[in-house]
C-alpha cells in the first residue's frame, strides 16, 4: 500500500503515477511489467517511486486493490436489492455487472487478466490477500439466506456452495478475457450472459435427470 509520502503529492501527480501503472500491467504481467519505464513515463526518477512504494509488488497491490474497489460500484446497486431477488437472480445481476465492468474498464480487466495467467498460487494468495475470503464469506452469507427461505436444500454445504461461485466467477472472466477481444465482447453480451445461464442453471438444477 501507498507510503505517506505518496498521499503528500498533488492529486495530479498521484494520477499520473497511477495511471502509467496501470497501462505498464495491462500490457504485460507482473514479472515483465517494468518499474523504470513506469517512473520514466510519470516523469519521475525510478528512486522517488520507492519513497511511494516499497516495491513493485506494493505497487501491483495498490493497483489490485483500485481495480477491485472500481468493480465493487458495479456491484453495490446490485447488493443493495438483495432481498428482492432470489440467490441465482443475484448471482446473474453479478455476473453481468462483471460483464459490464470488463467492458467499460479495459486496462483494469486486461490486468485482472493478467493476473489470472500467474502460475505461482502463494504470489495470487498474497496479493488477493482477504478478499477471496470475503468473497465466500458473502456467498455463504446469501446461500443461508436463502435456505431460510426455501430456496436451497439444508444438505448443500454452504463454504462448499460459497467456494464454487466465488470460483466460477472467476473463471467466466478467465474464459472472457482470454477468447474475446474487447470489440467482441461489447457485441456479445448477450452470448456472454447466456453461457452464465447455462452455468447457473447445472449450479441450481445439478447433473441428475
Amino acid at each position: 500500500m501507498p507510503k505517506k509520502t505518496f498521499y503528500n503529492l498533488s492529486e495530479e501527480k498521484r494520477n499520473i503515477i497511477i495511471e502509467t501503472a496501470i497501462d505498464e500491467f495491462a500490457s504485460d504481467s507482473f514479472k515483465n511489467a517494468s518499474i523504470s519505464k513506469i517512473a520514466e513515463r510519470a516523469g519521475i526518477a525510478k528512486g522517488s517511486l520507492y519513497q511511494y512504494f516499497i516495491d513493485k509488488k506494493d505497487l501491483y497491490k495498490h493497483i489490485i486493490e483500485i481495480s477491485g474497489n472500481k468493480k465493487l460500484e458495479y456491484l453495490t446497486d446490485c447488493i443493495a436489492r438483495i432481498e428482492g431477488l432470489k440467490l441465482f437472480e443475484l448471482i446473474r445481476e453479478l455476473y453481468k455487472q462483471g460483464i459490464l465492468f470488463t467492458i467499460e474498464n479495459p486496462k483494469l480487466a486486461s490486468i485482472t487478466n493478467n493476473f489470472l495467467k500467474e502460475t505461482d498460487t502463494r504470489f495470487k494468495e498474497e496479493i488477493l490477500g482477504t478478499n477471496m475470503e470475503k468473497s465466500n464469506q458473502f456467498f455463504e452469507m446469501l446461500i443461508e439466506k436463502s435456505k431460510q427461505k426455501g430456496e436451497v436444500k439444508n444438505e448443500i454445504d454452504t463454504k462448499v456452495g460459497a467456494y464454487i461461485i466465488t470460483h466460477l466467477n472467476t473463471a467466466i472472466v478467465d474464459q472472457v478475457l482470454n477468447h474475446m477481444e474487447f470489440s467482441e465482447i461489447l457485441l456479445n453480451q448477450e452470448e456472454l450472459l447466456d453461457k452464465v445461464d447455462k452455468m447457473l442453471f447445472i449450479l441450481e438444477s445439478g447433473f441428475n435427470s
